[in-house]
């Protein structure tokens, strides 16, 4: 799997998730000044939750244009085993009972899947639990993960 593939299917997915939260950003300003959202009573809270929700709204566009303004300016770097695994790995795992799954350490935008041939990529931060575990790390190298009582065990398979 190419890391510069699997970049512009990140860049991708991000336009395609701002378009959208830009027209639900309009829709839910729209919701907010129209008519209809007057309170008509002191108990009629319609247009103070069309005030929030537009609020909420625009606040996602930020931080979607934000995250594809940091993917865009990204700069792929190729794997240095003495650094180890660091920002823009795309880093193959399996755990304890087999499951495989494969990630692309990223600088924001944590969660965002998507589909490079076969094979579903997951975008991780080096501020989560397992980005961090992984940062430094190697091809063979075993890591521990404790979250919410459960310790689980990853192995390293492939690093690019």
């Amino acid at each position: 799997m190419i890391k510069d593939h699997v970049l512009q299917l990140i860049l991708a997915r991000l336009e395609e998730d701002l378009a959208l939260a830009r027209q639900a950003a309009q829709a839910a300003h729209e919701a907010a000044t129209h008519e209809e959202s007057l309170a008509e009573n002191k108990y009629d809270t319609r247009g103070l939750e069309a005030a929030y929700l537009a609020a909420g709204q625009s606040r996602r566009v930020e931080e979607l244009r934000q995250a594809l303004s940091l993917y865009q300016n990204l700069q792929l770097r190729p794997f240095d085993a003495e650094r180890g695994i660091q920002l823009t790995a795309l880093v193959r795992l399996v755990d304890g009972r087999g499951e495989e799954q494969t990630l692309f350490l990223g600088p924001d935008a944590a969660g965002l899947k998507v589909l490079a041939g076969d094979r579903q990529v997951m975008v991780i931060t080096p501020r989560s639990p397992l980005g961090q575990r992984l940062l430094g790390r190697g091809e063979g190298d075993e890591i521990e993960l404790t979250l919410a009582g459960a310790s689980r065990c990853y192995e390293v398979l492939e690093v690019g």
